[in-house]
Order: C-alpha cells, then sequence, then structure tokens
C-alpha cells in the first residue's frame, strides 16, 4: 500500500510507501493476523451472547406488584461485559499496531486526513476502527451505574443501548467473519464445520430471542399496569420498586392478573390480552431471580417458537407483538435455508464423485458391450475399477500432486517415498539422502487386482515394482534345466522386476532395449505396488554414481530373489557335482577293489593248481 504526499504539502515531499507495514507483513505476521481474526471473532460472539443478560435484570415483585432490578444480576452482567470490552479493546490495539497509525501518527496529522479519504483501504479500515470504539463503549455499565434506582429509565436505556449496539457488532462480526472464512481455507466448507456453525448460530438467535421475548414480556406487564393505574387514586410511581412510599397495588391482581390462577378467576372481567407473552406471566419467570430458570426456560420457549416458524405463537392485536412475532417466523426461515443450503453443499460434495464413477461406469459398459469383451474380462475390469474406487475414492494422484508447488511435491513424494523405501530391505541400509529423494521423486502408484498378471517370463521388464501391501506369486522356470520350477512369495516390503535395476548399473547396456523377464509374477490378492519405469531408473543411476558401489550390489544380490534362485542353482549345481563326482571316484575304487580282489582269487587258483 502507497501513501504518496504532494510536494506542495511540505517543502521536502513525502514519499509515504509504508515498509513497516510488509516487514510485519510476513509469514509469522500472516499466522498472528489470522489467529487474531478468529479471536475477534470468537469475542464478538461472545460478547452478541452476553449483551443479552442485561435484559433479564427487570424483574417483577409479586408482594407489592411493582417493577423492580434485580441488583446481583446487574452486576454479574457488567462484569462480564467490562471482560470481554478489554479483551476486545486488544483487538483494536492490534489494529492499530498493523495499520501502523501510533508511527506514522505525525505523517496523519499533516496529511493523512486527505489520504484517509482517497485510498479505499485506509478508509476501509478506519470506518471498522470507529464501528469497533462504538461497539466497545461501555454504555450498558453506565447505565446500570448511574441510572439503576430508575427502574423505567434504566429498562429503556439499556434496551436502546444494547440493541444500538448490536448493530455495530453485527457490522463488525461479517467482515471478520469473511476474513477467517478467507485465511483458514477449506475449513468451513466441510460439514462438520458447517453443521456446528448452523448449531451456533441458531443456539445464538435463541438466546436472543429469548432475552427480548423475556423484557418484552416485562413490558407488556408495565403497559397493563399502567393503564390499569389510570384512575385517580393510583400514582404511577407507585409501579416501580425503587419508590419507598408505601402502596397499596392490590387491585393490579384484579386488572393484570399474572398467575394461571388470577386469569382463570378473573377470565370473564380482565380485557388485558397478554397474547405470546401468557406463556411468561403463568410460568413465573418474570418475578423469579434465579437466573438458570428464566434463561432456560426463555431459551427453549424462544427454540421452540424458531423451530416452528412462529407457528405456535397466538398473538394478541398489539402491533408491535406482531411484528415480534413475524420477525420470530422470518429469523426461524433464515436459520433453516441455511441449514438446508448446507446439508446441500455437503450433499452435492459428497456425491460429485459418485456421480462421476456412475457416469463412467456407464461410458465403460457401453464401451465393453462395443468391442465385445468377453464376460471373464469385463468382470476382471470391473473388479479393477471397483478395488481403485475403494483405494482412491476416485482421486487421480497424478492430477494431485501436478496442482501442487514444485517444493511441495518434492517433499510429499518424499515423504510417501521414504517411508516405503525405508520398508525394502535393500534401501534400509542406504543413508544417502540424495539418491533417495532421487528415488522417491520418480515412484508413481499402480493398483493390481487378484488374478492379474504383472510381470510374464521372456516379457521386457519396462519397470520395477516395490510392494506396499498385498502378496504377489513369482514363478521362474529359467533354472538352468528341464522340469525347474521355482516359486517365491511377494510381499510388502519385497520388489520385482529386478532385472531392470541389472540392466540400468550395466554401462554397457543399450537404451530402449530393456532386459526380459525371467519370471511370472501374479497378484494373489489385491495388490498396491510403487513403479519406477525404466528411463527414471537410468536417469537414477546415472546421476548417482553410489549405485555403482559395491555395497549397493551386495545389497542388491542379496535381497534379490533372482539371483537368490541362481545362488540356489549354483549350489545345487555343484553339489550335483560334487556328488557326481563322489560317486564315481566310489565306483571307481570299489571297480579297483574288486580287480583287485578278482585278482587276488585268480593268483590263489594258479598257486592250488601249481600245488596239485
Amino acid at each position: 500500500m502507497k501513501w504518496r504526499g504532494s510536494p506542495k504539502d511540505d517543502d521536502r515531499g513525502y514519499d509515504i510507501e509504508d515498509t513497516s507495514v510488509r516487514r510485519r507483513w510476513t509469514a509469522k505476521s500472516r499466522n498472528l493476523s489470522r489467529s487474531m481474526s478468529f479471536y475477534s471473532v470468537g469475542c464478538c460472539v461472545l460478547a452478541v451472547s452476553l449483551d443479552p443478560l442485561f435484559f433479564y435484570i427487570p424483574v417483577l415483585d409479586r408482594q407489592q406488584n411493582c417493577l423492580g432490578l434485580d441488583r446481583k444480576m446487574g452486576v454479574v452482567a457488567c462484569a462480564l461485559r467490562s471482560i470481554f470490552d478489554i479483551l476486545y479493546i486488544a483487538h483494536i490495539i492490534f489494529q492499530l499496531y498493523v495499520m501502523d497509525y501510533f508511527g506514522s501518527f505525525s505523517r496523519y496529522f499533516r496529511i493523512g486526513l486527505y489520504y484517509i479519504f482517497r485510498d479505499p483501504a485506509v478508509m476501509k479500515h478506519t470506518v471498522f476502527l470507529i464501528v469497533d470504539i462504538l461497539a466497545v463503549l461501555p454504555l450498558p455499565q453506565m447505565v446500570i451505574a448511574f441510572m439503576f434506582p430508575n427502574v423505567l429509565g434504566a429498562k429503556n436505556a439499556l434496551k436502546w443501548v444494547i440493541f444500538c449496539q448490536y448493530l455495530f457488532r453485527f457490522l463488525r462480526i461479517y467482515p471478520l467473519y469473511q476474513q477467517v472464512k478467507r485465511t483458514s481455507g477449506t475449513f468451513f466448507e466441510n460439514a462438520r464445520a458447517g453443521a456446528a456453525l448452523n448449531l451456533l448460530l441458531y443456539m445464538l438467535a435463541s438466546h436472543l430471542v429469548g432475552s427480548f421475548w423475556y423484557l418484552f414480556s416485562i413490558e407488556r406487564v408495565n403497559t397493563c399496569w399502567t393503564e390499569a393505574c389510570q384512575a385517580p387514586h393510583c400514582n404511577a410511581d407507585y409501579l416501580y420498586c425503587h419508590r419507598r412510599q408505601r402502596r397499596n397495588n392490590l387491585f393490579l391482581d384484579a386488572a393484570c392478573p399474572l398467575t394461571e390462577q388470577l386469569m382463570s378467576a378473573q377470565n370473564s372481567t380482565a380485557s388485558f390480552d397478554f397474547g405470546i407473552f401468557s406463556n411468561a406471566l403463568k410460568s413465573g419467570v418474570l418475578e423469579s431471580r434465579n437466573f438458570g430458570k428464566k434463561f432456560l426456560y426463555c431459551f427453549w420457549w424462544s427454540l421452540r417458537s424458531l423451530s416452528s416458524l412462529g407457528q405456535n405463537l397466538d398473538t394478541s392485536s398489539f402491533e408491535l407483538e406482531i411484528c415480534f412475532a413475524i420477525s420470530i417466523a422470518i429469523l426461524g426461515l433464515i436459520l433453516f435455508a441455511l441449514i438446508i443450503s448446507n446439508i446441500q453443499n455437503y450433499l452435492q460434495s459428497s456425491n460429485v464423485r459418485v456421480e462421476e464413477m456412475r457416469v463412467r461406469k456407464q461410458d465403460r459398459e457401453w464401451w465393453m458391450s462395443h468391442r465385445r469383451l468377453p464376460e471373464n474380462l469385463r468382470e476382471r475390469i470391473r473388479r479393477y475399477e471397483q478395488y481403485k474406487w475403494q483405494e482412491t475414492r476416485g482421486l487421480v494422484e497424478d492430477t494431485m500432486y501436478m496442482s501442487l508447488p514444485k517444493y511441495l511435491r518434492r517433499d510429499v513424494k518424499r515423504h510417501i517415498g521414504l517411508l516405503l523405501l525405508f520398508r525394502v530391505p535393500l534401501f534400509d541400509q542406504i543413508r544417502d539422502d540424495l539418491f533417495l529423494e532421487a528415488i522417491c521423486a520418480h515412484l508413481k502408484p499402480v493398483l493390481y487386482t487378484e488374478g492379474s498378471l504383472v510381470l510374464c517370463e521372456g516379457d521386457p521388464v519396462d519397470e520395477m515394482l516395490f510392494v506396499v501391501g498385498g502378496t504377489l506369486d513369482s514363478v521362474s522356470t529359467s533354472g538352468g534345466r528341464s522340469g525347474f520350477f521355482n516359486v517365491v512369495h511377494l510381499r510388502e516390503g519385497d520388489f520385482c522386476g529386478e532385472e531392470l535395476l541389472t540392466w540400468a548399473l550395466n554401462p554397457k547396456s543399450i537404451a530402449g532395449r530393456p532386459p526380459k523377464s525371467t519370471r511370472t509374477v501374479r497378484a494373489l490378492s489385491e495388490v498396491e505396488v510403487f513403479a519406477l519405469v525404466a528411463d527414471d531408473l537410468r536417469s537414477v543411476a546415472s546421476q548417482n554414481p553410489q549405485i555403482y558401489s559395491q555395497q549397493f550390489r551386495h545389497a542388491f544380490r542379496f535381497y534379490s530373489h533372482q539371483w537368490r534362485m541362481w545362488a540356489a542353482c549354483y549350489i545345487q549345481a555343484a553339489w550335483r557335482r560334487y556328488y557326481k563326482r563322489k560317486l564315481e571316484n566310489s565306483l571307481t575304487l570299489v571297480e579297483t577293489e574288486d580287480s583287485q580282489l578278482q585278482l587276488g582269487r585268480s593268483q590263489e587258483w594258479t598257486l592250488e593248481l601249481d600245488t596239485s
């Protein structure tokens, strides 16, 4: 925001570019501003909910038939109002600090008035500041302090003072709420926040209407007493308890019956109609000094009236009473419309993806029918789409990643990828952050349904897969001899397609000609994997020379099922060669012994013949 003065205002001229405000609006200042916005809205809402407490101060004295004031209630209301006024003054001081009213007072004194009316932003903040000051003025406390003995004056003054300050408070609540809604993102757009907000509005409206109903009931009783006191022998000053003259107001029971027994007894003669305020008279809340009883009954009456949209209200012919009943009905309609709007927004937000899925399902069924796919293939496609919906709820992660800025994309992929890589024993011993981050940046999530063929023996391997969840069956028949069959179960933390890593580690490998798979991999259940395609793996290998280290090669060969199979085959072949060689040596030894034995026997036979 730039406030520039002309040289006419001063010989030196002014270039009022408020750099102090710019410095304050750092990330920390914006967080503080957001917190202060929540704080301001909370203070306004609490102040609005506390102001109606002043309406419960007037009370009827049934013993003397006069109108008095509840001193204890007045002290409590003034104390609570003063506390929240002090808290709200802290918000005003913060606003002055943000707008730099203190540091720039000298500039405002010379040229500030001109730019207040010229700059819309400054004008807006100035108007809000004036409204805040008018809303926080301790007028109700002053009325209670200076007019407390005067019941009639205090009652009327409280009514108009609180009503006027209510207007100022509501004028500030809505802009502050919009600011909080804007800075809090989608917090107020979800169903729970909307339901809580509607419930808060309903409770606040019920509290406000109930307090007005109580005050208007007091006024109707006062009106009835005033009309009954038109006789020459009646002094209207005796209707108020602060007058200490001796009074005889028993005739008011006949003119204005306040209890149900008196109403039934005087029904034939009483002509005053209390209308919607008769329940307050019958319940006895107007004469009670128990605040809990008065508050709960008035709150329940207003909540029932708002919920029924005023249909339970039986009014008299009094104009202000009818207007009050109309306002209750209109307010109930507004609150009901807000609830319906919140429910509609929630249903629309929750059903939009379901509707998209239903449309895609119809298109998919039409496409499969148009291409005349066999039923078993159609069922596999349906099962895959159903599993994909269960896992992602229709969210495309690639689209989500691309909507984020580059630094957030990197951090999110690093967080997700590192959790996965640390579950893979191959990468658990590697502590090179750059190497791991390079792999995380290229990992892509892939889903497979039960029975899906992931890799086929003899087909080119175009990606290396890291298992996140599920079970796969890895089979190999290329063991170097006929009839060879090797089966391995892959679970979370395992990987397949390791031929691609061997190909990437070989500097003599030809780009664009990936190796062939030596195993057939099939999903035994729903499987979630992260894939690293050939080009990305080759790029990571070329940019990170530590992948060529002897330690990594040993770790890779140790955890690779293919290398384990080759090692087992090599050991078995060596064992067979050893066993065959040992067997041959044994047979040679036996044959030698047999030949020597036969030679010995033949020599013995020759000697026997010679002697004979």
